[in-house]
């Protein structure tokens, strides 16, 4: 049964979060069957099966951008040739001649970014399964658990875990309950699971009648999550050795990451562009930027990064294998079949552009939406006729209605339907 005590993620990731914790809990019981019992080993196999599971997506995403490559020139011209052009007629011709260009190659604009758009949530999840781990590994999650109980029932303990609160930066605001003088088992654990190696030691200074309980779980918690029995991942990097190493690991393969998706794809930075230059710039920025983090975050986040730029470029090794002995003609080809297949169904003609699209889908839903306006809008004037003239004839036959008003049509209908009846 899976059970945990501490916060877990919520919102929009909550449901993501939750399955991809049944996995790292998953993991980690697994490896326990040989005797293995490391979260930093747990946090690298985690990431290696996430990201797996995410390979079709990675290789549509690489498809398209091996499209782009050979789409790119033929827009980057079409943008030149509208540069500084802001009227109606323009902006129509340059939006009309891009599609042309989207059309000749099979693509779809949205298709680089759909497979993004889907992993971005997905990777934040798993960010926050790996910053709450002891929320979703059940066994990890006991050790806490022992030690939460037994400070909740140690009378005045709500001062000396805001304290802690402060030093492990957790923030306070959404412990509702602390307004009343207490605190939930879930957030007390919110707070120890920041817990760096030197905070054990301070609360069992502030707790001296419960050091045996403290002392004996946290022991296991420090070991279980040691790395190389050296560095505890639950603390910053620092400035020492191995330490150290991380941000500059961390770094160094987003690095090789970062050049050999360029490689892959080569496109030419269009300094006119100020999207296409500040993507440049930031191929280059964002590997030193991750190793500045590491330095303020804990070491597991870091080698959550390190472990996921190194599948990343295992994975970019194999795909540009794949993708080198697929030809680009023949790709273009299998995208406009596919386009011209899916226009059909639509009852398209195959050279029809989005905006055809666009208003034969808008065709289909007003014919739709007017049959039951007709309806609805018949039942109500006949209901109009009924309450006003009611269903006899009686004291009406002999008044002259004004031509085409709306009482002479109330009582035309009301006789073809008297007449209709007579038939009857």
């Amino acid at each position: 049964m899976f059970e945990a005590v501490l916060t877990q993620s919520s919102g929009i990731l909550g449901p993501i979060a939750t399955l991809l914790g049944w996995i790292l809990n998953g993991i980690y019981e697994f490896l326990g069957l040989f005797g293995i019992h490391n979260v930093a080993l747990v946090i690298v196999l985690f990431t290696f099966i996430v990201r797996g599971l995410m390979t079709p997506l990675t290789i549509k995403q690489q498809k398209f951008s091996k499209l782009s490559a050979k789409m790119n020139p033929e827009l980057t011209a079409i943008t030149a040739k509208y540069k500084g052009k802001k009227d109606e007629a323009s902006m129509k011709k340059q939006q009309a001649e891009t599609q042309s260009v989207y059309m000749k190659y099979g693509a779809n604009p949205t298709s680089g970014c759909l497979p993004l758009l889907i992993q971005l949530p997905i990777m934040f999840a798993l960010y926050q399964v790996i910053y709450r781990i002891p929320a979703y590994v059940n066994d990890i999650n006991v050790w806490y658990n022992n030690i939460g109980e037994a400070i909740l029932h140690n009378g005045n303990y709500i001062e000396i875990m805001k304290e802690f609160a402060k030093t492990t930066q957790v923030n306070l605001k959404t412990f509702t309950e602390m307004s009343g003088g207490t605190l939930t088992p879930n957030h007390i654990i919110d707070i120890l699971a920041k817990f760096s190696s030197d905070n054990w030691n301070e609360l069992i200074t502030k707790f001296p009648t419960l050091e045996t309980i403290i002392r004996t779980n946290s022991i296991k918690i420090i070991d279980v999550n040691s790395l190389f029995n050296t560095i505890n991942i639950l603390d910053r990097p620092g400035l020492k050795f191995p330490g150290i190493l991380i941000p500059f690991l961390a770094a160094g393969f987003q690095f090789i990451q970062t050049k050999q998706m360029m490689a892959a794809n080569p496109t030419p930075i269009d300094k006119d562009n100020p999207m296409s230059a500040s993507m440049g710039m930031m191929n280059n920025v964002m590997p030193i930027m991750s190793g500045v983090f590491c330095f303020m975050f804990p070491v597991g986040i870091g080698i959550y990064w390190i472990a996921g730029s190194i599948f990343a470029i295992g994975q970019q090794f194999i795909i540009n294998r794949i993708l080198g002995k697929v030809d680009i003609d023949d790709m273009i080809k299998r995208n406009v079949e596919k386009a011209s297949k899916k226009k059909a169904k639509l009852g398209l003609d195959p050279n029809a552009t989005l905006e055809d699209l666009a208003k034969k889908q808008t065709k289909s839903i007003s014919s739709k939406v007017q049959a039951p306006e007709s309806t609805s809008s018949t039942a109500a004037y006949a209901n109009v006729v009924k309450k006003n003239y009611g269903d006899s004839n009686s004291g009406k036959s002999d008044v002259s209605y004004k031509p085409g008003s709306i009482s002479a049509n109330a009582n035309l209908l009301k006789t073809k339907n008297k007449d209709n009846k007579g038939d009857k």
